[in-house]
């Protein structure tokens, strides 16, 4: 039975820095305790004694270091370690109170010996989160310092000019690689040379997308070369999948689409490494402005985004729970008419963590049957997401383009967002918005018409033999991101020649084409890699659109800048319709639904041709009624989801459980009747279970741990059952609290 689960499989955590309470043992398989405060121990004992796994995470780049930087550790003032930018101010300081870090070397050893005590205090895996570096940063006496090693060469400011810019990016980048490997070996060596065991250690990290969106720098792929780097997590939730982005002219919230994206990215990046990667989510987000009703719905349609990646079966299902579940905590948190969360989002969440413990990796197929397509995505994005002044200067020099507005400053507080009119000339300032549009312009058409596409990791061509040949087609573009080596665009001609279909799309007037690299020097003399790659494959640099052949495959170009096709209705079309003649079939579906295992999972677009529901129909269960009800058909409308349970999967079984509220524990039946125990959290408590025949009593009761209001003991508890004979399932409904959950049904 899928519920029903070793521990030691790993498949759900959550990360928490406040002790456990009733309201938040969900009994998921690892508590991820957060932070190396005094209280940390103790925390970890409370967990370990409730039976849960148990890994430490903390900062990396923000919030575990001001006994450093201000003198505590080594009695040294190291302030200029900071992150500062191009005014002098501490970046990122409206996010966290001590700003960001440049990783120094004397900087790690003080992080080392603080996370020492974590592995004395018997964790399993350690977590540094977030290595970033802002784009804004890098003018600080620590960071020119770390320039001057690295390149050997004195400091450049980064706005100065293109060169300066993309040179200083890629130093941020290696700092936090250097970072990552240095923590992970020191610590590792500790846990084995005292303790004699294997500390594992990872890295949560927001996904490439979102950091070149968000214009942060960190290592990303180039982690994936770390041997004592056991793997990630993905931080994806709706705080990152809800930053707009421009669609046939329209610059809004595409959580979805985005999630879809983030979620398809980070899969990727562990893609035939053997690398973990579990895939977080958050019921809210760290803007605390918004109702319980907008955070459901944003939750639903991340958490679709993350299921539709069948690849992944590993889960965060809530970080931070005590701030949504806690007892007196109401949203939106500015508002005199703030609600505490509702029973049924409280209900419907425990239902959704205990279900994301039962998904598999090996049994999908996607119900439209649509081919394996991707759009490249490469850590050098994250290396040009600003102009300097030299470009700025010029920028009336690029052709107009129409009028929008886009979002082009990041904020968590959401009363500051700022919204940019970008006018007919704006063309880079539209480049350089949180909008992304250089990429988006290459997904958003495709994804939109129904085809699950998904970003590919640039650099993992070259990493791992065989990694493109599951793809009929990638997309690429050279007008955001380059090639680091000239063996990527001999590892991408060998995928044409070999029967693959490249699309590329640009106009090649980036002006980061203009960095010093690889084909621009020593004898390369090309204007563009681009251009390179088209001499690779025998095709003229001044070739027109259209599509050439290539040894057994075929390489379309499309002289268009990847913007354009987010603000201009036609051209987006058109690019559609091309890679649909391309790869013989219609990109005509608003939908992406895909079978894993006994589940249907289906999101419904909107802003595609087609206009009509998704209708599934057959024997099911709805996964996302609070009550698990039973279903013969479903529509699912424009912009909703579903994920229904196929009870036809399970036919032959005589009892199975098909939903739950609390982690299952043990289940049987036999001709007297059945049996069932469980742990979870506080909750109205529902539980669907499949039985040969109907009950004619259930009882419960629950042995209760939690100290609280005098919760604790063996107590009865009441509990109702439903029969639904066309299914042959019964409904529990109990009010649940921390402890152990027994219940009795007779035949």
């Amino acid at each position: 039975m899928a519920y029903i689960r070793d521990r030691k499989e790993e498949l759900t955590l959550y990360q928490e820095a406040a002790p456990l309470i009733g309201e938040t043992d969900f009994g998921l398989d690892i508590a991820c305790v957060y932070g190396v405060d005094p209280g940390m121990p103790d925390r970890v004992k409370k967990f370990r004694e409730r039976g849960y796994r148990i890994h430490l995470m903390t900062g990396i780049a923000w919030g575990s270091g001001h006994d450093y930087f201000f003198g505590k550790w080594d009695g040294q003032d190291h302030t200029d370690e900071l992150q500062h930018s191009r005014d002098g101010s501490l970046t990122g300081e409206d996010i966290h109170w001590d700003g960001y870090y440049v990783p120094t070397l004397n900087y790690l050893k003080f992080l080392v010996e603080r996370l020492k005590v974590a592995v004395d205090a018997g964790v399993e895996a350690i977590h540094v989160e977030e290595p970033e570096f802002l784009n804004a940063a890098g003018y600080s006496e620590g960071f020119k310092r770390e320039y001057k090693l690295y390149y050997h060469e004195d400091w450049v400011a980064p706005h100065e000019n293109v060169d300066a810019f993309y040179k200083a990016a890629k130093l941020k980048a290696y700092l936090y690689r250097r970072a990552i490997e240095r923590v992970s070996q020191d610590l590792r060596d500790y846990a084995m040379n005292k303790y004699g065991r294997v500390l594992r250690f990872y890295v949560p990290t927001h996904s490439l997308l979102n950091y070149s969106q968000w214009k942060v720098l960190s290592p990303e792929g180039t982690m994936t070369d770390i041997p004592s780097l056991d793997g990630y997590k993905a931080q994806v939730w709706m705080g990152t999948s809800r930053e707009g982005n421009v669609y046939n002219g329209v610059y809004k919230e595409r959580t979805f689409e985005t999630a879809f994206l983030e979620y398809g990215v980070m899969q990727e990046l562990v893609r035939g490494t053997g690398r973990d990667m579990w895939f977080d989510n958050d019921p809210i987000e760290d803007l605390p402005i918004y109702t319980w009703v907008n955070y459901k719905q944003h939750y639903l349609r991340t958490l679709m985004g993350e299921l539709l990646q069948p690849h992944i079966n590993t889960y965060q299902c809530c970080p931070w729970p005590h701030r949504i579940f806690s007892p007196g905590v109401k949203y939106p948190s500015n508002d005199p008419n703030a609600k505490p969360m509702p029973e049924e989002y409280r209900t419907f969440l425990a239902n959704i963590f205990q279900m994301q413990g039962t998904f598999g990796t090996t049994d999908f197929d996607y119900t439209n049957k649509m081919p394996d397509v991707g759009v490249f995505l490469s850590d050098t994005a994250m290396f040009q997401r600003n102009f300097p002044d030299d470009v700025l200067a010029r920028k009336d020099e690029y052709a107009p383009m129409g009028e929008i507005n886009v979002r082009n400053h990041f904020r968590y507080d959401a009363g500051n967002i700022q919204m940019q009119k970008i006018e007919a000339g704006g063309r880079l300032d539209f480049y350089e918005s949180l909008a992304f549009p250089l990429f988006y312009g290459m997904a958003l058409p495709l994804l939109k018409g129904g085809l699950p596409v998904r970003p590919v990791q640039l650099e993992n061509v070259t990493r791992y033999p065989g990694y493109l040949d599951n793809y009929k087609m990638l997309i690429l573009s050279y007008e955001f991101m380059k090639p680091l080596t000239a063996d990527v665009n001999t590892a991408l001609a060998n995928y044409v020649s070999e029967g693959g279909m490249l699309v590329y799309v640009g106009d090649g007037l980036d002006p980061f084409h203009n960095v010093r690299s690889w084909w621009n020097t020593g004898k390369n003399k090309y204007p563009t890699a681009l251009e390179h790659l088209l001499t690779v494959m025998g095709i003229p640099t001044d070739a027109p659109d259209g599509v050439y052949g290539f040894g057994k495959g075929k390489f379309m170009l499309i002289k268009t800048s990847p913007a354009d096709l987010c603000v201009k209705k036609d051209l987006a079309a058109d690019y559609r319709n091309k890679v649909s003649e391309l790869l013989d079939i219609p990109l005509d579906k608003n939908y992406i639904s895909l079978r894993r295992g006994e589940y249907y999972l289906t999101a419904v677009m909107d802003e595609c041709e087609d206009e009509s529901p998704f209708v599934h129909k057959g024997n099911f269960v709805d996964m996302l009624d609070i009550d698990f009800k039973p279903v013969k058909e479903k529509v699912v409308e424009i912009g909703e989801s579903s994920i229904l349970y196929d009870l036809d999967f399970i036919k032959d079984k005589e009892y199975e459980i098909i939903g739950t509220s609390i982690r299952a524990t043990a289940f049987e039946s036999d001709s007297d009747g059945f049996r069932f125990e469980g742990t979870g959290a506080v909750c109205n408590a529902a539980i669907r279970l499949k039985l040969p025949k109907a009950p004619k009593s259930v009882s419960a009761k629950i042995d209760a741990i939690e100290p609280r209001d005098g919760n604790e003991g063996i107590r009865d508890v009441d509990i109702s059952f439903e029969w639904d004979e066309d299914s042959s399932t019964v409904l529990l409904k109990f009010k649940n609290i921390a402890g152990k959950t027994y219940i009795e049904g007779k035949y």
